[in-house]
């Protein structure tokens, strides 16, 4: 596939859990498009393995925050306008999921880890996001959901739950920030071949049962979530807000 530009150079870029799978993809994307690029993570050795990997120099700031801790993610935009003066675009790509019980049967701790991690960090960064993109009258948020944010599916529950949260809180955030000139949109990819994933992709007959839903007839590889998500941060989706992109090879269709 030919190189994209995405017009987003000196862009400044936070990506929340970019040091592994799609975030550290998109980390990687964003520098080879001259962009500034911020990424956070719980730990250490991991930031500084993707540190490493990026070899974006100045362009690079990595920061360890648990992005469902209030204070640590005052901390993270702090470190960011410390060392870059803005946020352009704000990438919420932390996620987890847990296999689950039914709802039914769910432990309530299972529910506050999937719940946290997903739906409160994505509203904590996003909320903090907005207050400086809103001084800026500039921005770009952009949130990864899922699939399992429409449609109930096994042992997803919990997480399905989260993502459909995501999807109404981009649509408030699209509605709020809209008269500041700032855009807020998600894309919902169905299985992607991550390591987040792989329990699922890896098992064959899993495997096998996703792609018979999906009429193009694979699963995504991580650049089919990238470039969609790229495009929604450029000033060419400056119409485009409130929107979830559907990233499913059409299984939805």
């Amino acid at each position: 596939m030919p190189a994209m530009n995405y017009g987003l150079e000196g862009k400044v870029a936070v990506v929340t859990g970019g040091s592994r799978g799609i975030g550290l993809q998109l980390a990687k994307t964003l520098l080879e498009q001259k962009a500034k690029v911020v990424i956070c993570g719980r730990k250490k050795e991991g930031l500084d393995a993707a540190v490493s990997s990026l070899g974006g120099g100045g362009s690079v700031l990595a920061v360890q925050a648990h992005i469902a801790k209030e204070e640590e993610v005052d901390a993270l935009f702090a470190g960011v306008i410390e060392k870059f003066g803005r946020v352009d675009i704000l990438i919420n790509n932390v996620g987890m999921n847990l296999i689950t019980p039914s709802v039914a049967d769910a432990d309530f701790s299972t529910w506050q880890k999937i719940i946290e991690s997903n739906l409160n960090g994505t509203f904590l960064c996003s909320r903090k996001a907005a207050r400086i993109m809103r001084d800026q009258k500039y921005g770009k948020i952009m949130s990864i959901s899922s699939i399992a944010g429409r449609k109930a599916a096994p042992a997803m529950g919990i997480y399905g739950i989260a993502k459909a949260g995501i999807e109404m809180l981009t649509r408030v955030l699209a509605v709020e920030l809209a008269p500041y000139n700032v855009q807020v949109n998600a894309v919902a990819p169905g299985m992607v071949r991550t390591d987040f994933s792989k329990p699922f992709w890896s098992n064959s007959d899993i495997h096998d049962q996703v792609v018979k839903t999906i009429p193009l007839g694979r699963i995504a590889e991580i650049m089919d979530v990238v470039h969609p998500a790229l495009f929604l941060c450029s000033d060419a989706a400056g119409f485009i807000t409130g929107q979830v992109v559907l990233v499913d090879g059409g299984a939805t269709a």
